[in-house]
């Protein structure tokens, strides 16, 4: 996987208004990405992605089978609904420019929607 796609990745998706890079900005995995959206829930974007093709987890559920949120994105000092908003994004070897520019092209629209229908945002 070449470097620059993380680095592109995670600059594209702080353009999002209110968007949050979850954890340490250099010292991370080289192919993880955690970001949290407020006012909308993880799972909701996750669905909104896979509709376009673009798989992604949310960091909580999707490995304990609980709506619990993650006990390590509570341990970094996150709150309850911060850490339920949180995404998860994993690069690997095969991924392309393409994929992130689809995933920078989907995922604005995507958090555009879901905060349109959501109770707790206020324009």
């Amino acid at each position: 996987m070449p470097p620059h796609l993380l680095e592109t990745m995670i600059e594209g998706i702080l353009r999002i208004e209110e968007s949050y890079l979850n954890g340490h900005p250099a010292k991370r995995l080289p192919t993880n990405v955690n970001v949290r959206f407020s006012y909308i829930e993880g799972e909701s974007v996750v669905l909104s992605l896979d509709q376009e093709g673009i798989q992604a987890s949310t960091g909580s559920a999707c490995s304990s089978k609980t709506l619990q949120p993650s006990h390590v994105l509570t341990a970094l000092g996150l709150e309850h609904e911060e850490a339920h908003g949180s995404l998860l994004l994993t690069l690997g070897r095969h991924n392309t420019d393409e994929d992130v520019k689809k995933l920078l092209e989907v995922l604005p629209r995507a958090v555009e929607r879901l905060r349109m229908i959501s109770p707790l945002y206020r324009r």
